[in-house]
């Protein structure tokens, strides 16, 4: 009985090669222009050229300035990078989605709403959160500069197949509990490293009626686990959406390759290395309370004490100096400088759509600054046609172009030193969002509940056990509003 992986791998083995590695055909190759110019410089100065144009794609998302109005990068120097990527691109005749292009947007978001990823391809680009398109059945992972130079040359890279783990999510979610709960939940129970070196398939009742932009946080945060790669096999919901896209086969081919996809999946009585079930039922809303996402609670919970956190000491005691909190100090009614809506792991419709209906005739409280930033023009379109442009707009919300904006600091835009900020991003490491910066990872809900009530508190839902309506118990100088009733956070 064969795994997911082992069919995902198998269909591409070229050879195998001495020393247990094999050499893997690459179907897609993707590239963004903080390193995309490095790749593909270093391969016009060797004299090579991408082996097949049509499989490789250049995307401009991390260092772009997200400002409405916009023309370049945020970065300090960021349009050299920039101007490099596209015009190397150009010249290797692949395509190109730039800043004027209507589908510009973070690449492991674009890449479903064009079908530039499908169920069954290998797909890598020099970016860790790759492993997004799995939510697609597709074999999905970060590589190197250098690999990808070599994958746009050749067609294939050199990789050892990793160790096959199911995490299983069952039972259904509570009221307010989203995908990525369920991920930080896992971090906080397995730790960060509980994945290395197995590729993930997730699995469970759960994770069957999560939407496809849910699969997608789910499967981006396996890098957070230090996973290979996570996937999920693809059903009919998959399918259907995956129809009329612009690189999806159509007439005969599409009839002939659903057909080949509707067996991607793990067989009854598949063997893996390693099984985790978790019961997503008992799942609350879930933040970040160190400097690394395993580092995670109940957003009703405490800060744990150094015996219940799976840290070290030291590691212990820095992450909770640099963070600003104490052993056993609540989390809810911490009070927060910024409020961050935006990446790959959560920038999608559905995000938006659950960020601004917790905001909605609401005001981001006094001394907070909030940010919504698509992850795509095309996110940000179906947004604005919805309202929710002006629904943020309204409750105090700066809205942005899309981009990777401030989910990492690369020396351009920030907040400022010590502040501390509750964000729908994927890493909560030192400095991750800018110098001194201390980042909460959360939801879009949490972090559009927080924004308004102008700490750490959860949207709607069951409460936490002692969790009481949401009031605001730490209030900033001069806030004179109180966070709206409905709303769940302890006391």
């Amino acid at each position: 009985m064969t795994t997911l992986l082992d069919k995902l791998w198998a269909r591409h083995v070229i050879a195998s090669l001495p020393g247990g590695e094999d050499l893997i055909a690459i179907d897609r190759v993707l590239l963004h222009e903080r390193t995309g110019s490095a790749a593909l410089g270093s391969l016009a100065a060797a004299g090579r050229r991408v082996l097949d144009p049509a499989r490789a794609f250049a995307i401009t998302d991390h260092i772009v300035d997200t400002r409405l109005g916009r023309t370049g990068a945020a970065w300090p120097g960021g349009d050299v990078f920039y101007r490099a990527t596209s015009e190397a691109a150009r010249a290797a005749g692949m395509t190109l989605i730039d800043l004027a292009s209507p589908d510009q947007g973070i690449v492991h978001v674009i890449s479903a709403e064009l079908g530039i990823v499908l169920p069954g391809l290998t797909i890598v680009c020099p970016d860790s959160h790759t492993c997004t398109q799995g939510a697609w059945g597709a074999l999905a992972w970060g590589i190197g500069t250098t690999e990808a130079e070599h994958a746009l040359a050749t067609g294939c890279l050199r990789m050892r197949k990793p160790a096959a783990m199911r995490v299983r999510f069952e039972g259904v979610l509570r009221p307010g509990v989203t995908a990525k709960d369920l991920m930080l939940a896992l971090l906080a129970e397995e730790g960060a490293g509980g994945g290395r070196a197995f590729a993930v398939e997730f699995a469970g009742t759960a994770v069957d009626a999560l939407d496809l932009d849910a699969r997608q946080t789910l499967c981006n945060m396996a890098t957070e686990f230090s996973a290979v790669t996570g996937f999920i096999a693809p059903d009919e919901r998959v399918l259907a959406d995956l129809r009329g896209r612009r690189y999806a086969p159509t007439g005969g081919v599409w009839d002939r390759a659903v057909a080949q996809w509707r067996m991607l999946r793990s067989e009854a009585g598949a063997e893996f290395e390693r099984e985790i079930a978790i019961d997503a039922g008992s799942v609350e809303p879930m933040v970040s309370w160190g400097t690394s996402p395993q580092s995670s609670a109940p957003v009703g919970g405490r800060v744990p004490r150094q015996a219940e956190s799976g840290l070290s000491a030291p590691a212990y005691e820095a992450a909770l100096r640099y963070i600003g909190l104490t052993p056993g100090q609540r989390l809810a009614g911490t009070p927060i400088d910024g409020a961050y809506v935006g990446s790959c792991t959560n920038a999608r419709l559905s995000d938006l759509r659950a960020a601004a209906e917790v905001v909605r005739g609401r005001h981001v409280a006094p001394g907070v600054r909030a940010l919504v930033v698509p992850g795509s023009m095309a996110v940000s379109r179906a947004a604005e046609a919805e309202g929710l442009d002006r629904v943020f707009t309204d409750a105090g919300f700066e809205w942005r172009m899309s981009g990777c904006g401030l989910c990492f600091y690369a020396g351009g835009e920030t907040f400022p030193p010590g502040a501390r900020v509750i964000s729908s991003t994927n890493r909560n490491f030192e400095g991750r969002q800018g110098p001194g910066v201390r980042t909460h990872l959360a939801s879009p809900a949490t972090v559009a509940a927080s924004a308004v009530a102008g700490c750490i508190a959860a949207a709607g839902g069951v409460p936490s056990p002692g969790v009481a309506s949401l009031g605001h118990p730490f209030p900033r100088a001069g806030a004179a509003q109180a966070a709206p009733a409905g709303w769940g956070m302890a006391g």
